[in-house]
């Protein structure tokens, strides 16, 4: 298997090269513009047999990998921010026609003001359209997840579009060591599209025609129970991709020293990294705590949520997005898993590393210190430049 040195952005690239994908379409954006730079490389060298349609618009390049879904086609673009909100309308028809698109998201603010940092706002956005959405720690996890993102989109109890979603420049950027399967490996473990229910040129069908409200509530129901496949079809996907590459990143909820412990953290994406940093060291220092990384944001995983509340103390959910209500978004999930849950543990908001400031080791050992110290604490934004707690009360 071997190893190159390359950004998350690459990473991108090499998965979707591996999976032979035969539509690509997308259009420039910082700091999204390299992953198709790549692919647009490997497509005029001929080293990737497949179309790059080049298109005014994100909307119009959502719009390309939709109709190339819908015959048949193995399809994947990728975005950033605004790119993104200008996608929504044919999100939902994605989701709707299920079509299993797989697109990359390099996580960047939302204007105004504008903003090329890391934050979690413009796929939360997107949270409601249908889509599968996966948040990732490391250039590996990028490159693994994409590959099992394919296999999860095309399985028959799917046919959900997936994005797989990583932070921008701390990911996008920045290069490491990334073992790159061989693609006789990634052909056992990702076969051709099995291309059904789609169009047939020269046949007449179609697709997204008008339904009256006597039958649209079943194509809805039909989208549910195809979400309700996801995590059980996601297990059979990674332990395959185990099997066959021998690496695992954890499941929806991949859990460090969170057992028995008197806190956990829950983060996504690269604050994992250094959550998991300061864990060690106050395990060091005797202290009770541990991480809860949320790989799987969509749909979101309420077994293992509950799994890990079950032995802890105190509960705190890191945010990298704000979305007006109570907190952050991966919060207010948390706390609508565990509302029946019996002995549910507090759990405090942290809003951090909005905008892309960084999230540093002290920061991570504030937010245990609140939690292992303080009287419970709703909402904190923890990386004010004057350190503010906001606590709503019902």
């Amino acid at each position: 298997m071997p190893q190159k040195v390359i950004s998350g952005n690459q990473a991108q690239s090499y998965a979707a090269l591996l999976a032979d994908v035969q539509v690509i379409s997308a259009y420039p954006i910082t700091p999204q513009t390299t992953i198709v730079e790549k692919l647009a490389d490997f497509v005029a060298s001929g080293e990737l047999k497949a179309q790059f349609i080049k298109v005014e618009s994100e909307h119009s390049a959502l719009q390309v990998c939709v109709s190339a879904s819908a015959l048949g086609a193995r399809t994947y673009t990728a975005t950033s921010s605004q790119g993104l909100l200008l996608m929504h309308e044919l999100m939902h028809w994605a989701s709707g026609l299920r079509a299993p698109i797989v697109m990359g998201v390099v996580n960047r603010a939302v204007a105004p003001p504008w903003n090329i940092g890391a934050d979690h706002t413009d796929t939360i956005a997107q949270r409601d359209t249908g889509w599968v959405q996966f948040y990732a720690e490391s250039n590996q996890e990028v490159l693994d997840t994409v590959l099992q993102a394919f296999r999860l989109a095309e399985d028959p109890a799917v046919r959900l579009p997936v994005m797989v979603n990583e932070d921008a420049f701390y990911l996008s950027h920045t290069y490491e060591p990334v073992d790159i399967p061989e693609h006789a490996q990634v052909e056992r473990f990702l076969p051709a599209r099995d291309a059904r229910a789609v169009l047939i040129p020269g046949k007449a069908m179609r697709v997204g025609s008008f339904t009256g409200p006597d039958h649209y509530v079943e194509f809805r129901y039909e989208l549910a129970k195809a979400t309700a496949a996801v995590l059980p079809t996601l297990r059979n996907v990674e332990e395959d991709y185990e099997r066959i590459t021998g690496r695992s990143h954890g499941g929806p909820i991949a859990t460090y020293r969170a057992e028995g412990a008197d806190a956990v953290l829950l983060t996504m994406g690269t604050a994992s990294t250094t959550a998991r940093r300061v864990v060690d060291e106050l395990r060091a220092e005797g202290k009770k705590v541990g991480l809860a990384k949320l790989r799987l944001f969509r749909p979101f995983p309420v077994a293992e949520c509950r799994a890990v509340a079950r032995s802890v103390g105190r509960l705190g959910v890191v945010d990298r997005s704000y979305t007006f209500g109570t907190g952050g978004p991966a919060a207010e999930e948390v706390r609508a898993a565990l509302y029946d849950a019996p002995d549910r543990p507090s759990v405090t908001s942290f809003l951090a590393g909005v905008g892309g400031r960084d999230i540093t080791p002290k920061m991570v050992r504030r937010m245990f210190r609140t939690l292992l110290e303080g009287p419970p604490t709703e909402t904190v934004w923890q990386d004010l430049e004057v350190e503010t707690e906001v606590t709503v009360h019902g």
